[in-house]
């Protein structure tokens, strides 16, 4: 498959520190002053939420402290926080244990380390992304190998997702080693064949200097990671750190239209990430770029949400109706596909401490009271609804 670059239809604008949503024919963009302090504002998950708790069999075989790595129609993929290998499928509905799948190795079929997986339920076949070999290797179900491809020249990909039957969508970062550089040419944000990995598609989020999520003090670096590519629904949310805006980007339309933007700064530099998104509330951070050596410490990271209907920005607190006492969620993990807006793993010692307090109400309730503090976790899923649930 040859190369096909394609360009894109940007829609360009002007902004001079406005805060809210603005509209430009018929696209809608935020504009954010990072700086200010915004007002508090509280929540509950399941007034714009469909949540669904899905509790991980645990059997001798099956035990993982819940490292999701992709969530489908019939399967969850999980793996540990070591570098055992080791892939858990659990069955989607019921969260029975299915099977183990363990390909690590340095053999030709052989992945050394799992960075991303991508599911893909049409085709029975895992994607794994072996970053550190720079090295794609494709699995059926049950583990045997089908196929592998190398990252392309000069690419080293990170935040792989299923773009379409024939693609996937990922990000470069190697381009964070040459920050302080003109940016040239070159694309980062790229569509890949699922057979070969050869680019079918090149999107150009426009910039001029490189600014990478790191900060050096002489010969040690540090850095933070910041997702550059968020699913929602059929478009693609495209993050890159060199850029004061978030670009939303339509495959139909082969599109870039500005999503949010921030306004610019310096000393410290204040990044975005994009978190959770919902019909109505968008919720994303701010990351400040510094980092205290002596201490071990920094990247200060502060929450916050746009809310369509009131078209102001808020300092968030969401709140989980299933638990007694106050208990917040985190709304900034990032979705695996464009149907469920996020989760979040519950450790089953937690869940277990709350019901014997009597902590924990309805469904969330009768799944603890079948769990034992060495269980393997609850996966908490969160559905969209529609708009007028929030």
């Amino acid at each position: 498959m040859k190369k096909e670059i394609i360009t894109l239809t940007i829609i360009l604008f002007i902004t001079a520190g406005l805060v809210g949503c603005k509209q430009s024919g018929t696209t809608d963009f935020i504009t954010v002053d990072v700086t200010k302090n915004y007002p508090k504002k509280e929540l509950v998950l399941q007034d714009f939420m469909d949540v669904e708790y899905i509790p991980l069999e645990t059997n001798n075989e099956f035990v993982t402290n819940g490292v999701v790595m992709a969530i489908g129609n019939k399967f969850i993929l999980v793996k540990n926080r070591s570098r055992d290998g080791d892939i858990f499928v659990f069955d989607r509905k019921t969260g029975k244990a299915l099977r183990k799948i363990n390909r690590k190795g340095k053999g030709p079929e052989e992945y050394t380390y799992i960075t991303d997986i991508v599911l893909e339920e049409e085709k029975n076949e895992i994607f794994i992304n072996s970053m550190t070999t720079k090295k794609i290797f494709v699995y059926d179900l049950f583990g045997n190998f089908k196929r592998s491809f190398n990252h392309t020249e000069g690419a080293r990909y990170i935040n792989i997702f299923n773009y379409d039957t024939d693609n996937l969508i990922c990000y470069n970062e190697l381009v964070y080693y040459k920050g302080g550089e003109n940016r040239g040419s070159e694309s980062y944000h790229v569509i890949i064949s699922k057979q070969d990995g050869t680019i079918t598609r090149n999107i150009s989020i426009p910039f001029d200097v490189i600014k990478a999520p790191l900060v050096k003090d002489g010969g040690r670096t540090v850095s933070i990671a910041v997702p550059p590519i968020i699913p929602y629904h059929d478009t693609w949310l495209l993050v890159e750190t060199s850029s004061d805006t978030v670009y939303n980007y339509i495959p139909k339309e082969n599109k870039l239209t500005p999503f949010l933007v921030k306004s610019p700064t310096e000393n410290p530099e204040i990044l975005l990430t994009m978190g959770t998104l919902t019909e109505r509330y968008y919720f994303f951070s701010i990351i400040k770029k510094e980092f205290d050596f002596t201490k071990g410490r920094g990247f200060p990271i502060a929450g916050l949400m746009y809310d369509r209907q009131a078209n102001a920005v808020f300092n968030p607190t969401v709140i989980n109706r299933d638990y007694v006492k106050r208990e917040t969620v985190s709304m900034t993990s990032h979705p695996v596909n464009g149907k469920i807006a996020t989760f979040q793993v519950l450790q089953a010692y937690k869940l277990v401490k709350a019901y014997k307090n009597d902590g924990l109400k309805g469904k969330l309730k009768e799944i603890t009271a079948e769990l034992n503090e060495e269980s393997n976790p609850v996966i908490m899923v969160m559905k969209y609804k529609k708009y007028g649930g929030g």
